[in-house]
């Protein structure tokens, strides 16, 4: 087996043990998604996990209605492979982004800044990005305000798991 595959394999193993994919959306996590967005003066927010084949939204300030898409179809899916932030100033021109449907399509994307989710095991989860339907770049101070920012949501997330498993079993004994 490549080193590709196992390091996908043991990423997965790690979002699944979180148990956070199918969990109601978090405000908390709109709110550090929102901070994002102002930090970088950006008009979207977005924190995602990424699994197999889809992408799912649990924070997404500037998007209405959209709670998960195919992982082929967001640039999340290619960035959570990454281990250091994932910046496309100009996606018009960048061609690792040329045939995304969210550049090419009526979305119109051309921004995306994102930085990993990084599990305290090591382990990318998903993506803290900000997005802009303009073309723009980005500063060091403003990448380190996301990585601060993703420890923060990494923190939410492993903590939210770790109140369930120490919650007490409740009975009507």
């Amino acid at each position: 087996m490549d080193q590709v595959n196992e390091r996908e394999r043991a990423r997965l193993t790690s979002l699944l043990r979180l148990d956070a994919i199918d969990r109601p959306p978090n405000a908390m996590l709109n709110e550090l998604a929102e901070v994002a967005a102002l930090s970088l003066d950006c008009p979207i927010a977005i924190v995602s996990l990424v699994g197999k084949d889809r992408i799912w939204l649990k924070a997404s300030p500037g998007i209405d209605g959209l709670d998960q898409l195919a992982r082929d179809e967001g640039l999340c899916g290619s960035a959570v492979m990454q281990d250091n932030p994932w910046v496309i100033e100009n996606a018009a021109v960048d061609v690792r982004a040329l045939s995304n449907p969210l550049v090419a399509g009526d979305f119109g994307l051309r921004f995306y800044a994102g930085v990993p989710l990084k599990g305290s095991d090591g382990h990318n989860l998903g993506m803290l990005a900000v997005i802009d339907a303009k073309p723009r770049s980005v500063s060091e101070r403003e990448l380190s305000v996301l990585k601060k920012l993703a420890e923060v949501v990494v923190h939410l997330i492993e903590s939210r798991l770790e109140e369930r498993l120490l919650a007490p079993i409740t009975s009507d004994a």
